[in-house]
């Protein structure tokens, strides 16, 4: 499975090669290629995936997206240490 997280672009650096940023993921900052995402601008929304922002996003699907990945940590620390079990703790 793969997983993408939209995070917010708050610099780019169009003098690197290839394109860099420094996108925020709720409060954690990354360096991230920019390269695929050419028309991106400081402040929109990205889709990023291993390090490379793969396409733009609005900014309300981005924060919709966000608190969706954020109910979902809650759930999982609601569960406990043992949580990460694919089959529910059955083995």
């Amino acid at each position: 499975m793969c997983l993408a997280i939209p995070g917010k672009v708050l610099e780019i650096d169009n003098s690197a090669q290839p394109a860099m940023g420094k996108v925020s993921f709720g409060g954690i900052q990354k360096q991230v290629c920019l390269e695929l995402v050419p028309e991106v601008k400081i402040g929109e929304y990205v889709l990023v995936h291993v390090g490379f922002a793969i396409s733009t996003m609005d900014e309300k699907e981005a924060l919709e997206t966000l608190a969706i990945l954020e109910q979902m940590s809650e759930g999982l620390d609601e569960l406990g240490p043992d949580s990460d079990d694919a089959d529910g703790g059955e083995k």
